[in-house]
């Protein structure tokens, strides 16, 4: 009687018993792994007050929970399951697929680690962040901001969690690794009435005082880095470079100086600067200006 059901039930859907009776399981399947997901969300949400971490573990259970039913239908499905390379090949495709972000950034984690592009303490960009390095983990890394709305590269006091795994996909920039120095320009428009040879000599001296140490280390530092990087500097010494712009002459002064020290530096040869510009009565800072001339009269400003 119970064969002649199941011969009657086959012939009307049009599926056979070994399929209805591996769709009916599936059903289970899914519908138990849900009522675990459900249980298990429920006592940690009563166990842990925080919404953060209610979300990272509801994160970490929803993942769980795709490897869980890809393996569990898989058995049902598969009859050539039992093959532990087929079993392996297919569980690592469904990880890959349903962590393909964690996987990701453990991998940028590994070659943090192994190939040390920045190290906690560096200061870095990437995708378009400034920071300190202040901590490493296993899924991202972290920074303390600068820039942003703060001129010359001051903090902001925001932390920023970064994915380790935008190492592959993003240019990343290390202001200290190897060389440890930065080159920084600090331009200073004068009027086209100044007199730009002595206002060029004064930066100069300005520049050459500050830099005093500098060099040496600086020499030391590349003949180091050099060794694993290719870089070649032959000139390290301030350099006053001369441009003509709309409103006057643009002295350009070019300097070495430490990453975490350039907003520093610049207050102090900015004041050193104007110290001296007052001394000198033939020398004026520029400022955009609007000359009118009289075909009668001559030039008038």
């Amino acid at each position: 009687m119970l064969n002649e059901m199941i011969v009657f039930i086959e012939d009307a859907i049009g599926i056979s018993v070994d399929m209805q009776f591996n769709i009916f399981k599936t059903f289970v399947a899914i519908l138990v792994v849900y009522l675990l997901n459900f249980i298990v969300m429920r006592v940690i949400k009563k166990e842990t007050k925080d919404p953060k971490s209610v979300f990272m573990w509801g994160k970490t259970i929803s993942y769980l929970r795709v490897i869980l039913l890809l393996f569990i239908i898989g058995r049902i499905w598969l009859s050539n399951f039992q093959s532990i390379s087929t079993y392996l090949g297919l569980l690592s495709a469904g990880v890959a697929i349903a962590l393909k972000d964690i996987i990701a950034n453990f991998a940028g984690w590994i070659f943090i680690l192994w190939r040390r592009p920045f190290e906690i303490g560096d200061r870095i960009e990437i995708d378009g962040q400034k920071g300190d390095v202040i901590d490493i983990r296993i899924f991202q890394f972290t920074i303390i901001e600068i820039g942003n709305w703060v001129d010359a590269d001051q903090s902001t006091g925001r932390m920023i969690h970064i994915p380790n795994g935008l190492v592959y996909l993003k240019s990343l920039a290390n202001y200290t690794k190897g060389f440890d120095f930065i080159w920084n320009e600090i331009a200073i428009l004068i009027t086209f009435e100044s007199n730009w040879q002595i206002a060029k000599k004064l930066i100069q001296k300005v520049g050459i005082e500050h830099a005093v140490g500098v060099e040496e280390i600086a020499k030391n530092k590349i003949k180091k880095a050099s060794k694993k990087f290719m870089i070649n500097y032959n000139n390290l010494t301030p350099i006053v470079y001369t441009t003509v712009k709309d409103s006057g002459v643009m002295l350009t002064l070019r300097y070495l100086c430490d990453p975490r020290a350039r907003r520093g530096t610049e207050n102090d040869i900015w004041e050193d600067i104007l110290t001296h510009f007052s001394n000198h009565k033939d020398i004026d800072l520029a400022y955009p200006t609007t000359r009118f001339y009289s075909i009668n009269e001559g030039k008038t400003n």
